[in-house]
């Protein structure tokens, strides 16, 4: 079976961003050597158009071969224009208020989101599915998430959103590994308890 691993930035005290779900501060952090251990181990989950300026656009996914946004995360892009920003990968947005998809590699899940990840992660063959955010999306899939990879910066936002947007029973996870880096980032890499 297929994993669902939710990838999020995040501060110190847990916020994936601002009380806007601005998390441009954390992009200080994306120095040469923390760049090329995103490109050695995540390589998919940087948008298309950041793999082509990084001369990555030949790469084959090792990882990953869909990706799950919430329709908040999407509109970042398409703010930009940008209607496929993960080309690379099957898309799909969770939105129930987005309507018709911009793109047609872009597929928009507007019902049974829970019953659609579940068929997903039952296909047979192909790689993980990378949960891409947000905060709401994170929460309503929590039962679903089987790994969490959280890229933690040095940083106190104080306020913000968090990286689980909903009222959630608590759950497990068992710590796999932890990465540090020498601008004070750390990658931490979890599996749920079963």
């Amino acid at each position: 079976m297929r994993k669902l691993t939710y990838f999020i930035a995040c501060s110190l005290d847990g916020f994936i961003g601002d009380e806007h779900g601005d998390a441009t501060a954390m992009f200080r952090f994306l120095d040469e050597e923390y760049i090329d251990f995103l490109k050695a181990e995540f390589a998919e989950t940087l948008p298309t158009h950041a793999r082509r300026q990084l001369g990555m656009d030949h790469l084959e996914n090792r990882r990953f071969d869909t990706v799950i946004q919430g329709r908040a995360s999407y509109e970042v892009a398409l703010k930009e224009g940008i209607t496929s920003p993960y080309a690379h990968l099957r898309e799909y947005v969770a939105s129930r208020t987005l309507g018709t998809s911009p793109d047609p590699n872009v597929e928009i899940i507007d019902g049974d989101l829970t019953g659609r990840v579940r068929e997903l992660k039952a296909q047979d063959g192909g790689l993980d599915i990378y949960l891409c955010g947000g905060s709401q999306l994170a929460g309503a899939l929590l039962d679903e998430i089987d790994e969490l990879v959280i890229k933690t910066y040095p940083i106190v936002y104080g306020t913000g959103m968090p990286m689980f947007g909903t009222g959630l029973d608590i759950k497990e996870f068992i710590l796999d590994s932890v990465r540090t880096f020498g601008n004070g980032a750390l990658v931490r890499t979890y599996r749920r308890k079963r």
